[in-house]
Formats: C-alpha cells, sequence, structure tokens
C-alpha cells in the first residue's frame, strides 16, 4: 500500500526576506558578538555595541515589517510595489 501525504497549497510562494531586513540582522549579531567580546575584556565599550544591537533590530523588524504590509518581499522599498500606476 502506498501513503500518500496531503498537502494544502494557497498558490502564493512564501516571499523571501526583504535585503535590508537581512543586512539589519546581520548587524545585529555581529554588534551582539562584538559587546560580548567587549564586556568579557572588561571594557566598557560595549555599551555602545548593545545600543548598536537595538537600533539595528528596531530596523529590521522595521523593513520586515513594511515588506509584509506592502506585499514586496523581495526589493528594498524603492522599486515595485510601492506605488501605483495610473493609466
Amino acid at each position: 500500500m502506498r501513503d500518500t501525504v496531503a498537502v494544502r497549497t494557497t498558490g502564493q510562494e512564501p516571499t523571501p526576506m526583504p535585503r535590508l531586513a537581512l543586512y539589519a540582522l546581520v548587524v545585529c549579531a555581529l554588534a551582539m558578538a562584538a559587546a560580548a567580546v567587549s564586556f568579557v575584556r572588561g571594557s566598557w565599550l560595549g555599551i555602545v555595541w548593545v545600543l548598536l544591537v537595538g537600533v539595528s533590530s528596531n530596523m529590521a523588524w522595521y523593513y520586515l515589517r513594511r515588506a509584509k504590509v506592502t506585499g514586496a518581499g523581495t526589493g528594498t522599498g524603492t522599486g515595485a510595489g510601492t506605488g501605483s500606476v495610473k493609466g
């Protein structure tokens, strides 16, 4: 007997992560690592890195949310999906 698996399709592909959000997440991860290294070495400069983590995580959230609202998951917000064409 053959087992079959039912696959539910909605007709839409999952949208890829916007490029600016991906860059912001990379900066967030690198700043978090830099903050940890700074604090382990006893430097108070890690506070600046922690602040950068906060800013970059907020930027990533903003760009992901904007892409979800506008429906343009592949661009940086300056191309397709940000305006309307009247004709």
